[in-house]
């Protein structure tokens, strides 16, 4: 059981921003992540930050907290490219990195590079090719592999990651294809719940449906030989019918995090408050989530 944070990047380094990731380490969280965009939603127009510098800046003045994306996807990734920051990011870190992929979705990321937005079908077809080839990229010295979307020519990583036989993957997804690579290729699988529900569902029904993907899961994982307690399940929370009532108050969470823990969940993941955002919260209850809600579910 496990409480981790998510941070935007929003705020400049040098103006809340440093602040915010050593903020997470004194709180305790087990991880702080961030987003992996070029721009996002609501912050379209507002500063939004590279998710590579910034946690690059963030293990340098941070210890023990592990860091990662959640999630990174391949709308304007490449995995020979991706592989060589995340070994540096290891690296640097001191073997704390943790890679959130996913996907991908038809936002401003899907046309940033001038390409048409992917079909689901494609981002599909994209994702199973990458997530396999990141794997290999990330823990084979030198690769060269000719595929329908991407390839490497002898790419070399070396030394490669501090953490063996190489960084963790958290895996997101819900549908067949991508549960069978967060069963192969994951230690984490992540959700935020079904986002058909986020409209007119109720808590019960959001639940009911994060059960049936982690049985989904489990599934995928039984196909292949795998024990599915060997995958962690990360909730990012933020995107269920609840909206924001769990940050609301202490006790409102950790009736809304005992109720996801039940279900199987192993990390749950909050919003560091953005004040005037769909993440809005007080920094009190925030910090007292932080410090107290795992204690009342244990």
């Amino acid at each position: 059981m496990q409480l981790s944070t998510v941070i935007l990047p929003v705020r400049p380094w040098h103006n809340g921003g440093k602040d915010q990731w050593t903020r997470a380490e004194e709180l305790g969280f087990h991880g702080a992540y961030t987003y992996d965009h070029l721009s996002w939603r609501s912050f379209r127009d507002k500063p939004w930050f590279g998710a590579v510098p910034t946690l690059t800046a963030a293990a340098t003045v941070t210890e023990r907290i592990r860091l990662g994306t959640l999630v990174t996807s391949p709308n304007f990734r490449h995995p020979v490219t991706l592989a060589k920051d995340l070994i540096t990011l290891d690296d640097v870190s001191g073997g704390r990195i943790t890679l959130g992929i996913g996907a991908g979705g038809n936002g401003f990321d899907a046309t940033a590079l001038g390409q048409e937005p992917w079909t689901p079908r494609e981002r599909a077809d994209h994702f199973a090719e990458f997530v396999p080839l990141l794997d290999r990229l990330l823990t084979e010295p030198s690769l060269t592999r000719q595929g329908t979307h991407y390839s490497a020519v002898e790419a070399r990583n070396i030394p490669g990651c501090v953490q063996r036989p190489r960084i963790p993957f958290a895996v997101a997804a819900t549908g067949p294809r991508g549960l069978k690579l967060a069963a192969a290729h994951g230690q984490a699988w992540v959700t935020t719940g079904d986002p058909k529900l986020f409209e007119t569902g109720t808590p019960e029904q959001s639940r009911d449906a994060v059960r049936d993907q982690i049985d989904r899961l489990g599934a995928a994982c039984a196909e292949i030989g795998r024990d599915p307690g060997e995958l962690d399940k990360v909730f990012l929370t933020g995107f269920t019918p609840d909206r924001g009532r769990p940050m609301e108050s202490l006790d409102a969470f950790v009736d809304f995090a005992g109720r996801h823990f039940a279900l199987g969940i192993t990390e749950i993941v909050i919003h560091s408050p953005i004040p005037d955002s769909d993440f809005a919260a007080d920094q009190k209850v925030f910090e007292q989530i932080a410090t107290d809600a795992l204690t009342q579910l244990t």
